[in-house]
Order: structure tokens, then sequence, then C-alpha cells
């Protein structure tokens, strides 16, 4: 299990082509602030149909598309 599985189970619930989330939404979904060790995890995002788009450290957001 990952400590991202909360983000992700929240992706496939959300079923959107594109998802914008906020460092403080993500904070908010997995209860905890977003740190370089996503860069890490991101690859898990695929196994629940998404990949990790642009990560903003200027704007503080993540975007993530849904694969096709």
């Amino acid at each position: 299990m990952s400590k991202y599985d909360p983000l992700w189970q929240y992706l496939k619930a959300a079923d959107n082509e594109v998802c914008k989330l906020s460092y403080d939404e993500i904070k908010k979904i997995t209860g905890f602030v977003i740190d370089h060790s996503f860069l890490t995890y991101k690859k898990e995002a695929a196994e629940y149909g998404y990949e990790v788009g642009k990560i903003s450290m200027k704007d503080k957001t993540v975007i993530f598309s849904k694969l096709k």
C-alpha cells in the first residue's frame, strides 16, 4: 500500500479527463504535505487510470490526466 493511495482513489472516483489539484487540496486528501518523494510515487497513478502531468512549484499545483 502506497502513502498516496488516498490520492489515487480520489482521482479514480472523480473520473475527470483532467484534474488540477493544489498542494493544499492534495494535503486534505492524503493528510500530509506533498514533498519531493512524490516524484517516485507518481508512476502509481497509472494503476488508477491517470498520469501525472505538470507539477508547478510556482503555482503549487499538480495536473493529472486520464489515460486513454
